[in-house]
């Protein structure tokens, strides 16, 4: 009887050593938000998930995404992938970089934007590559060109008499200088420049909407305009009219999910200055609360 008891406090310890174990390894995959989770946290997922990733902004960095991106497409629980884009565009390397790894998740699982207001240029680049489209009527989109803006300071500095002394090694090391005019040469050559990126733009939208508009019909749009949504759809440059909820709806029926999908969203990465700020803001705001409330209404003329 000693021994059995022995054996079932050895047996209870044990159990206790194992529950620790994955306590700590979940809250560990927890504590690191940048990272993917753990194997532990992984098994503990289940269900019929959708990832929603938030671009907004001007575009200047891919990284974020690109994590979010490949954390997302390596999740089984994720079975599709949302992009809602709220951006007017950015900087060219990162729209391809998002673009290229949109194309890979794609091959695995379905990957749906849903536009906001504006999903123009460089965000439109990222928007071609998604399995479907989906904007509102007036969103802001199209707008496949490209543009280098060179500001010109020489007669500004000519007046105040300021000289600058530019030293340096190849001929055309400061093309774009703003303190001199660009020569008809120089001119050429960034013409060629942004002519070569707004072909790789055509050329990666056309991959992108293939079989949904053909290269030669979007080449003639391809000229820098911007579209509402409604036109967009009837030139084959989005798919679906329709709000965030709707391509949800969209994503659900090409990942095969059935019942209502869960929508996840990166965790915010906090630090202790975001929350020290998060909680003065949020003591100010309640702080004019009551002072407002305190005072009597005066009357006014609308």
């Amino acid at each position: 009887m000693k021994k059995s008891r022995t054996g079932l406090a050895i047996l209870f310890v044990a159990f206790l050593i194992v529950c620790f174990v994955v306590v700590v390894a979940l809250i560990s995959s927890v504590s690191e938000g940048d990272k993917d989770a753990s194997s532990w946290s992984e098994v503990l997922e289940f269900g019929n998930r959708i990832g929603v990733i938030n671009l907004e902004g001007t575009l200047t960095s891919s990284d974020e995404t690109l994590k979010l991106l490949r954390k997302f497409s390596e999740k089984s629980s994720i079975k599709a992938i949302i992009f809602r884009i709220n951006s007017p565009g950015g900087t060219v390397a990162p729209a391809q970089e998002i673009y290229r790894e949109i194309m890979k998740v794609k091959k695995k699982k379905p990957v749906v934007v849903s536009m906001e207001t504006v999903a123009a240029s460089a965000a439109y680049y990222i928007a071609s590559s998604a399995d479907d489209i989906v904007c509102s009527q007036g969103t802001i989109t199209g707008s496949i060109g490209v543009i280098m803006m060179l500001p010109d300071m020489h007669k500004i500095i000519e007046k105040i008499g300021l000289g600058m002394n530019v030293i340096k090694a190849g001929k055309y090391k400061d093309i774009g200088s703003s303190v001199r005019p660009l020569t008809e040469e120089e001119k050429s050559i960034l013409e060629t420049f942004a002519a070569e990126i707004h072909e790789q733009f055509i050329s990666d939208v056309a991959e992108g909407r293939k079989g949904k508009i053909e290269k030669e019909n979007l080449r003639l749009i391809a000229d820098g305009r911007f579209f509402t949504g409604q036109k967009a759809k009837e030139m084959g440059l989005v798919d679906t009219i329709g709000n965030f909820y709707d391509a949800v709806s969209v994503a659900k029926k090409l990942a095969h999910i059935k019942g209502e999908p869960e929508l996840v969203y990166p965790k915010k990465k906090w630090d202790y200055l975001d929350l020290f700020m998060e909680s003065a803001v949020g003591a100010v705001n309640r702080a004019a609360d009551r002072i407002r409330l305190a005072q009597p209404e005066v009357p006014s003329i609308r």
